[in-house]
């Protein structure tokens, strides 16, 4: 418990430098670049003061210039911080339409050009897809936890299918990333945080031309986080 508040109250201490030098640049200029990067140092410090390191694997894989959906399995209040600044580029996100009307932080993720969900309204949502298409096809990356909520027990949920669409109407190339350790370092409804290493796996990108729909590339996409998984979180296979 004291390690996990720990990393909270760094994340907290190191936002605020972070804040007071992002965000006045953010206003003046209008460019959200400075901001971006102060917050990913932010975290990045955070969960290693607190004893949490990464090992990275499969990155060689990617063109540095590419655009990509990065697809990552979600267990841990940790996998955010600690995958976003292994990308190397920048990325926006699907988040609730509810956090965009926080003030000076709705701002600047409408600046980092975060794309606003709704899942009650299929129009609005329609409307999202287009949005993420659009910014995909500017230039930046997406990053997205298909599975949409942490998973309790390490293993991987049902995917949404959402960003698949996306992908499918975009056509930008999927990374699946598996990422092992955050489940056991910061698992989900506990305030226990071990100190330990955390696997960053990124598999071969998959092309959606390659796909015949949607589901088809849920699937592949599926089969690769999965496959990166310690065999006690993988899924037991169907019988025939």
């Amino acid at each position: 418990m004291i390690r996990a508040i720990f990393c909270f109250v760094m994340w907290v201490l190191l936002a605020i430098p972070a804040a007071l030098i992002g965000f006045p640049v953010l206003f003046i200029t209008g460019r959200v670049d400075l901001l971006m990067s102060l917050s990913l140092w932010a975290a990045r410090m955070g969960f290693r003061l607190a004893g949490v390191s990464t090992c990275v694997e499969g990155f060689e894989q990617l063109d540095p210039a590419g655009t990509y959906i990065f697809m990552a399995n979600h267990t841990s209040n940790l996998d955010p911080p600690v995958i976003t600044p292994l990308l190397g580029r920048r990325v926006f996100i699907l988040t609730k339409q509810e956090l965009f009307r926080i003030p000076i932080f709705g701002t600047a993720m409408r600046r980092a050009r975060f794309v606003a969900v709704n899942r009650t309204d299929r129009r609005a949502a329609i409307e999202s897809i287009r949005e993420a298409v659009s910014t995909l096809h500017s230039g930046l990356g997406l990053l997205v936890f298909p599975e949409g909520t942490r998973s309790l027990d390490g293993k991987l949920l049902p995917f949404k299918k959402g960003p698949f669409h996306i992908a499918m109407e975009a056509g930008v190339p999927v990374v699946p990333i598996t990422i092992v350790g955050s489940h056991d370092a910061w698992p989900k409804g506990k305030l226990r945080l071990r100190a330990m290493e955390v696997l960053i796996r990124f598999h071969a990108p998959l092309d959606p031309k390659n796909f015949a729909n949607k589901d088809a590339l849920l699937v592949a996409v599926r089969q690769a986080i999965e496959s990166g998984l310690p065999e006690k979180y993988r899924q037991p296979a169907m019988p025939d």
